[in-house]
């Protein structure tokens, strides 16, 4: 009985670590620089509520290289950033 309440408690607290990973929302924001070379992209954005910033202009590493074929200065974007490895970094780019 102890087994399977500690394996239930632990499938709970995964869904729950889980769940707030996949409800990341995108937020809008402009490309204000992109930086191929050190693979950053500099953005002014809305507010990161997965990472309780206020919305502010910031320079983001991406994740990868391929995001910054999508984007240019002064184009409006939507994006999901996280903090990988210790780094915000964008995550994904519409």
């Amino acid at each position: 009985m102890k087994l399977l309440v500690k394996a239930l408690s632990t499938l709970a607290l995964m869904l729950a670590i889980g769940g707030s990973a996949l409800a990341q929302e995108y937020v809008k924001g402009e490309v204000i620089k992109v930086d191929a070379k050190q693979k950053k992209v500099t953005i002014k954005h809305e507010p990161l509520t997965n990472l309780d910033m206020p919305a502010m202009t910031m320079v983001f590493v991406v994740a990868e290289q391929s995001m910054l074929d999508k984007v240019k200065t002064g184009q409006p974007i939507e994006f999901t950033a996280d903090r990988v490895n210790g780094r915000i970094t964008v995550t994904d780019i519409k």
